[in-house]
């Protein structure tokens, strides 16, 4: 079994200082995006890319679930036809294995999330969560129907495409090197990032479980991210970028599983070239990303789309969540207030409107019940929120626009 685990070399490319410079560059401007807003919005933009996250790396896999939806859900508000419901569903397990994963790693500074039983435990809490539909899957060749068991490694044999993993005899020893190679202690520097691109691909190489390989794999590298660190990582979105690049970004993972060409390809089994070629496009997708929303945070350009957001909600141009009116033109100056200050007493807020106290009052009740302020307490102080029917006008292209 010892000897099988050479078919997964080699486990980093092997001329790494292009992919250094390109995993300097991330790990330099991603901080940036800390710098861009006040702490507490920052806050707040996190708990949205989660609903991003889940969005478009479900879409990865062909399940297409807006946004908008997945609010609904998160709010108890399920789709009467199964299908949809099933998808919501499965939108919001992968939101509730993102928040308990990185509160699992703020708490436990020593988890590999290389190792086995990190993986199993992502693989598990994901799909103990799932509609029973989901946990069997079929074989396209066979026809054969198996059940998916949460957080269990597969027990037959499988092909993706034409790819064929290791048997499952000897996924344990598979995983166990790879948890030791690509424990993040293990590589230092711009290293660690280029670890956790090769790493991405290597776990979708080996398959280990029946099915949500690629599910477990991108919250497998949220993990990585987090635990490096990645400093501003949760405020982009990896799995946006390899969703607007789906087709290359299976391609790319097809490139990496191809064996060596010939002595010019490296020294391990599979292709060198094949895994460098994965570990820039994967790199590069994560610098898009990271330019991406460094352009949506600047305080000047984001002010303006608020304002104009205000502007054509007052027009009627644009509707608001379900049965409410337009915004009085004031509303902008009170959003950009908490936008500056990151949160404020009520009564700071009212005065920055210029509007009388009553009607300030009135306003700034329709603001939170619209989501755009949030407050924890009936009259404790207000913050900014990206409610998910203003935050595609706050935040361009992060998410397709809703269709009906």
């Amino acid at each position: 079994m010892q000897s099988q685990v050479h078919r997964m070399t080699p486990l980093l490319p092997e001329e790494a200082d292009e992919l250094q410079d390109l995993a300097l560059e991330v790990l330099q401007k991603s901080p940036a995006l800390g710098n861009r807003q006040h702490p507490v919005t920052l806050d707040t933009l996190r708990e949205l890319l989660w609903i991003i996250n889940s969005y478009y790396s479900n879409l990865i896999e062909g399940h297409n679930t807006h946004p908008h939806d997945i609010v609904r859900a998160m709010l108890q508000e399920y789709d009467s036809e199964p299908a949809k419901r099933n998808l919501q569903i499965e939108s919001v397990a992968h939101i509730a294995v993102q928040r308990d994963m990185e509160m699992k790693l703020r708490e436990k500074s020593d988890v590999n999330m290389a190792g086995r039983e990190f993986l199993c435990y992502l693989h598990r809490e994901f799909y103990r969560k799932l509609p029973e539909e989901f946990r069997v899957v079929t074989n396209p060749e066979t026809g054969k129907e198996s059940l998916v068991v949460p957080g269990e490694l597969r027990e037959e044999a499988v092909k993706v495409g034409y790819h064929k993993p290791p048997g499952h005899g000897s996924l344990k020893e598979f995983l166990d090197r790879f948890g030791e190679f690509y424990a993040p202690d293990r590589h230092h520097g711009a290293l660690k990032l280029v670890a956790a691109a090769a790493a991405h691909h290597r776990l979708m190489w080996v398959h280990p479980f029946l099915d949500g390989n690629g599910r477990v794999a991108r919250l497998f590298t949220g993990a990585y991210f987090h635990r490096i660190p990645v400093h501003g990582f949760g405020l982009w979105s990896v799995s946006r970028g390899l969703a607007r690049r789906n087709v290359d970004y299976k391609s790319a993972l097809a490139r990496a599983d191809a064996p060596r060409r010939n002595d010019l390809d490296g020294r391990g089994n599979l292709s060198n070239e094949g895994l460098t070629y994965f570990c820039r496009f994967f790199l590069a997708v994560c610098l898009d990303q990271v330019e991406y929303m460094g352009g949506l945070l600047r305080l000047e350009e984001l002010v303006e789309r608020i304002r104009r957001y205000v502007e054509l909600r007052g027009s009627g141009m644009i509707p608001g969540p379900a049965g409410e009116k337009g915004l009085r033109v004031e509303s902008a100056r009170m959003l950009q207030e908490i936008l500056v200050k990151g949160e404020a007493a009520r009564g700071a807020v009212i005065a920055a409107s210029g509007l009388k106290a009553r009607t300030g009052r009135n306003l700034q009740g329709q603001l939170i019940g619209e989501g755009l302020l949030i407050s924890d307490t009936p009259k404790g102080d207000v913050r900014l929120g990206f409610p998910i029917h203003a935050a595609g006008w706050f935040f361009p292209d992060l998410y397709p626009t809703l269709s009906r």
